[in-house]
Order: C-alpha cells, then sequence, then structure tokens
C-alpha cells in the first residue's frame, strides 16, 4: 500500500473522528450522564487529535525531508500524534480536576518529551 493510501485512511478517520466528537459536544448532556459524556468526549477527542496531529506532522515531515523514505515519517508522525495528543489530554484532564497550573503543564509536557527522547534513541 502506498503512502498516499495511508494519509486518506487515516484522513478519513480524522473527519469521522471529528464529527463524532462534534456529535458529542452537541448532542450529549455533561449533566445527565456526566460518565458517559466525559468519556465520549475524552475518546472521540482522542481519536480527532491524533489523526489530526500525525496528517498535519506527515506532510511537515516530507516537506523537511523530501529525499526520505515515506513509511519512517507515516510511523514517527503517528507516534508524535500520539504523544501530542496525550499532553493536551493531560492538560485537558487536568483542568477539569481544577490542578492545571503552569507549572503542571511543564511537568506533563517535561515527561512525554522525555517518553520521546527514549524512543528516538531506542529506534537509532
Amino acid at each position: 500500500m502506498t503512502h498516499q493510501k495511508y494519509i486518506m485512511i487515516i484522513g478519513s478517520a480524522a473527519l469521522v473522528s471529528w464529527l463524532a466528537f462534534w456529535l458529542v459536544i452537541d448532542k450529549l448532556d455533561p449533566f445527565a450522564s456526566t460518565g458517559l459524556a466525559l468519556a465520549l468526549f475524552f475518546i472521540s477527542l482522542f481519536f480527532a487529535l491524533t489523526a489530526t496531529f500525525t496528517i498535519v506532522g506527515f506532510y511537515i515531515r516530507v516537506w523537511f525531508n523530501r529525499n526520505e523514505i515515506y513509511y519512517d515519517h507515516i510511523n514517527v508522525s503517528l507516534r508524535q500524534g500520539i504523544l501530542l495528543t496525550l499532553i493536551a489530554l493531560g492538560c485537558l484532564l487536568f483542568q477539569l480536576l481544577n490542578a492545571l497550573t503552569w507549572w503542571s503543564g511543564l511537568l506533563l509536557i517535561a515527561a512525554i518529551t522525555m517518553i520521546e527522547f527514549y524512543l528516538v534513541a531506542k529506534d537509532q
């Protein structure tokens, strides 16, 4: 399968995920079903942000590194998309718990950055 097919599949997943996220925001009342609404909110936002960050990261990598293998860009972009999504959802969760401060957000970013450094070193 070519890299364009992978990107098309991820793009389709992004559209479906953003549609699901919009439906969760529009149709579910968080005061009526708190657990279900929050779970669906975070799950749909996770998939939507992951797919979006993956596509954006892939095209940024292709733009900067034109003469490399595209499949490596897809794998790295997916990994970094997941990690960026974990940062965003972690900050949202901290905000939900009224525990988000500038230093707790910075510690979350530092922890995810250390995980990325470990994975990059492991790949080489």
